[in-house]
């Protein structure tokens, strides 16, 4: 065994019988090793994923329930009202689309079902619509419903909890040494404010970020980390898909080893979380999306994601039961 595989073992071994995932100084290590070290990485963390993780994994799906004009200038966002793109603009559907989709979903096979809208934050009359949905959903379905309707007050909170809304996601998109580099129109702490507020509601909540936004492999480790420290249950991991007419539409892909090794980090740092893969997965992984479980993650979206397509929900949901993860 050589030295580097050594090292990674050997932290694998620490996190599995700690169930404490590693410092940030050992992650910013681990994702800087050589090429040659990603099978033993993505090794470890399929070992910490069987042992401390919950191994089954879970799927989720979305709906893009408000489109396009929103007010922030995320460089990556199609929606964003700062980029000329071809994605759709709409305000937000009414409530029975909102339950007709969650069904199709069900139906698909996602256990949760996320209500996705665009904007900093919801209006009362908005907010009044998406709580008459998960009603709907939560009598009509068995679907968990999700919610990514912007920034989080405790009074929105309190609402949506009522609702039947048991999770919410808000991510916090990259590094906060990386952010002044993504948006401009907000504040990190805004973002780090409605995670907080989801938390102390008691919802479950999902936060992650996009990667391949131009930001280095520690910086990767350092979002991982600040998410370990807000104590985020469930951290959805997305890869960029540079959208014409963004100001990252000349952003090179990942290539699908550099997206498996940060997969595979993320579970060493938090051994305990959901992980979820999911917007451009298809693009970055290709034919490399059957090693997700194996690089440690434990949850996948599937069915269409917000201005682009995904792959058929049964190809993933077969490709989950063949490797025994569903």
């Amino acid at each position: 065994m050589t030295t580097t595989a050594s090292t990674v073992y050997a932290l694998c071994e620490e996190v599995v019988q700690s169930g404490k995932g590693v410092s940030r100084t050992d992650a910013e290590m681990l994702i800087n090793l050589p090429e040659s070290a990603t099978l033993d990485l993505l090794a470890g963390a399929q070992r910490i994923r069987s042992t401390v993780t919950t191994s089954a994994a879970f799927t989720c799906g979305i709906v893009n329930a408000k489109s396009g004009k929103c007010s922030e200038d995320c460089s990556f966002c199609a929606q964003s009202k700062y980029h000329d793109t071809s994605a759709p603009i709409y305000p937000l559907i009414d409530p029975n689309a909102l339950l007709t989709r969650a069904k199709e979903l069900e139906a698909g096979g996602a256990h949760r079902y996320g209500i996705v809208t665009s904007g900093m934050a919801l209006s009362e009359k908005e907010l009044d619509t998406v709580c008459e949905a998960a009603l709907a959903i939560t009598t009509q379905t068995s679907i968990k419903v999700c919610g990514s309707l912007g920034q989080l007050s405790p009074d929105m909170a309190e609402r949506l909890r009522q609702a039947g809304f048991s999770s919410y996601h808000h991510n916090l998109e990259t590094a906060r040494s990386h952010f002044s580099a993504i948006c401009s129109t907000h504040e990190y702490d805004d973002d780090i404010a409605s995670v907080q507020n989801a938390l102390h509601a008691g919802f479950r909540v999902c936060s992650g970020g996009i990667l391949g936004l131009g930001e280095n492999r520690n910086q990767r480790v350092e979002l991982a980390c600040t998410l370990r420290d807000l104590n985020v249950p469930s951290v959805p991991m997305n890869f960029l898909t540079p959208v014409k007419g963004t100001r990252l539409e000349n952003q090179p892909l990942l290539a699908p080893s550099e997206a498996l090794r940060a997969i595979a980090v993320y579970r060493f740092i938090l051994p305990t979380q959901d992980i979820l893969i999911a917007g451009g997965r298809e693009n970055t992984l290709g034919e490399f999306q059957p090693l997700i479980p194996m690089a440690g993650a434990n949850g996948l979206m599937i069915g269409n994601y917000l201005t682009t397509g995904g792959r058929n929900m049964a190809d993933d949901i077969n490709m989950l039961s063949s490797m025994g993860v569903l």
